[in-house]
């Protein structure tokens, strides 16, 4: 059984910054591949970043340049720093785990909510 658990949600203004922290816990490795992604209502749910292994990141091209995704291996922690928020980042942010890479099998957080609003 794997458990993640999400905090740093919340409601900020454009142009400010948020840091989305998840942590795995359970029978999954600490260097699994993780991620975090969004969903607003009536969309599918898409990825907004990625990190497996050492270290090897991937972002959506709308959060390029704002977003970082980070992980610290001996809290099994991956954050997600948001920097130059936007209206349309508003969203229900998830924490995804795999137990390895290219897995079908998806483990999900209980998602955190992320508005970005004047």
């Amino acid at each position: 059984q794997v458990q993640l658990v999400e905090s740093g949600g919340g409601l900020v203004q454009p142009g400010e910054s948020l840091r989305l922290s998840c942590t795995a816990s359970g029978s999954i490795f600490s260097s699994a591949p993780m991620g975090w992604y969004r969903q607003t209502p009536g969309k599918q749910r898409e990825l907004v970043a990625s990190i497996v292994g050492f270290g090897v990141t991937n972002y959506a091209d709308s959060v390029k340049g704002r977003f970082t995704i980070s992980r610290v291996y001996a809290k099994s922690t991956v954050y997600l720093q948001m920097n130059s928020l936007k209206p349309e980042d508003t969203a229900v942010y998830y924490c995804n785990a795999k137990p390895q890479i290219g897995s079908a099998i998806n483990y999900w957080g209980q998602g955190t909510q992320v508005t970005v609003s004047s």
